[in-house]
């Protein structure tokens, strides 16, 4: 059989056992094996095992539990609400403050989790309640969050960033940079549609809201000043040599548990175990699924599918915007269907080259990659924040939900395509910091 026919046949295989709702890291291991098994017959099982383990023996992944424990530490708190609140009282005079509120709450609970569904979950629960409680439409309450909450995978630290990082052989230092301004950018970007579209569907501002004295606003910020200095503080270790990044993100754990503990008083052995049973559990599934998933690359590049893919794009004699072009749309495609994490583990190692090749910027792509994972979490049929937000709010119909998230979708799109005009954007503040690329 062709490389091509091999190739459609495994990802035919993956497709329908992903329809069958069998979990990922499952899916593609049984993909991966019956490839492999039908190429090679059962002697391919000596190797197995190994090929699962070496996906995942790199000392990097310790940082992976690190801020998965972080995000479930923080997560089991009311810190969500507190900074919602705080958020709140400040903008409370500016018009349009409590949808910005609720996008300024979403970029940085999200940067202190790295989940967009624990931050949709997070600030959703207090700010579509009370926004639809003062009048503003159903689709803005619901379609901010869910564009808010996909700021997690990109504003760093970000999980997803430390698993391109891994898996291209990348900075991860330089990856959590380069999510910075163009997290920024999202984030006002999204205010600035979430006002406009409160005044085009006449929603009036001057009738919206709450009055705080400066008393009130100060009393806010001592819940939430602590995270926000944890936050830096891993940064600051992380960019200022004092560790590497996994020993940076054993750092900042140890920290936030400890904040959390003392500020919310879990001294009970049960919240405790909660998060750690959280962490535990959401670590396993990453750790699962790149381990699958590098058995899924090992079976493609046993019976040339990598190899014949790449061959064919190289030979491609097509401009070099026209071959990003048709990975963005692949990219989009598969974020709609798969998670970010395993999307990454298995088309990063055959993009990056490419990528390379073509003269693009590495650290410009893995912003770009991240984009249009945050696309697929707020786009049928499986986008997971639209689920998450509906559960929230059951009141609100389905189509608003994704009315309200789609001018969202588009502005991530041309998010991309400024990031494509000015990759300094991307590139500026790395480079500031740790010294341009040689």
């Amino acid at each position: 059989m062709s490389p091509t026919s091999s190739g459609m046949l495994i990802i035919g295989l993956l497709l329908f056992l992903l329809a069958t709702g069998m979990p990922i890291a499952f899916a593609l291991g049984l993909t991966a094996i019956g490839g492999l098994v039908f190429a090679n017959g059962i002697g391919v099982f000596d190797v197995l095992a190994e090929t699962m383990f070496s996906g995942i023996a790199n000392l990097a992944y310790v940082s992976i539990p690190m801020f998965v424990l972080m995000g479930a530490a923080v997560a089991a708190t009311p810190a969500g609400r507190d900074l919602y609140e705080a958020l709140d009282r400040w903008l409370s005079r500016v018009p349009g403050g409590l949808v910005l509120s609720n996008i300024g709450a979403c970029a940085i609970f999200a940067g202190m989790t790295g989940s967009s569904p624990a931050t949709c979950a997070a600030i959703g629960k207090m700010g579509i309640p009370e926004m639809l409680k003062r009048g503003y439409p159903a689709s803005v309450a619901t379609g901010s969050i869910c564009a808010g909450g996909t700021l997690g995978i990109l504003i760093p630290p970000s999980v997803t960033m430390i698993v391109y990082g891994i898996a291209t052989e990348t900075s991860i230092g330089r990856l959590f940079l380069a999510g910075v301004l163009p997290g920024l950018m999202l984030t006002t970007m999204f205010m600035s549609w979430a006002v406009y579209d409160c005044r085009r569907k006449g929603f009036r501002f001057d009738v919206q809201g709450s009055r705080f004295t400066f008393v009130q606003k100060l009393t806010a910020l001592p819940k939430v000043a602590p995270f926000l200095v944890i936050i830096l503080g891993t940064l600051y270790v992380l960019y200022g040599g004092v560790a590497t990044p996994s020993e940076a993100a054993g750092a900042g754990a140890f920290l936030t548990l400890g904040v959390v503990i003392v500020m919310y008083r879990l001294s009970r052995p049960k919240p405790i175990f909660d998060i750690f049973s959280t962490t535990l559990r959401e670590s396993v599934m990453i750790m699962m699924i790149m381990a699958s998933a590098e058995l899924f690359a090992f079976a493609l590049s046993s019976l040339f599918i990598t190899q014949t893919i790449a061959a064919e794009i190289a030979a491609l004699d097509v401009n070099r915007w026209v071959l990003m072009g048709v990975i963005n749309l692949f990219l989009l495609l598969a974020g709609m269907f798969l998670p970010p994490v395993a999307i990454i583990v298995m088309s990063a190692p055959l993009l990056y080259p490419i990528i390379v090749s073509s003269g693009f910027d590495p650290y410009w792509f893995a912003v770009v990659l991240t984009i249009n994972m945050e696309i697929g979490l707020i786009t049928p049929p499986v986008g997971l924040n639209l689920f998450v937000v509906k559960a929230i709010a059951p009141q609100v119909p389905s189509g608003q939900v994704l009315s309200g998230a789609v001018p969202y979708v588009l502005l991530m799109l041309l998010g991309i395509v400024i990031l494509s005009i000015f990759p300094g954007i991307v590139t500026w503040l790395p480079d500031q910091v740790m010294g341009p690329i040689n």
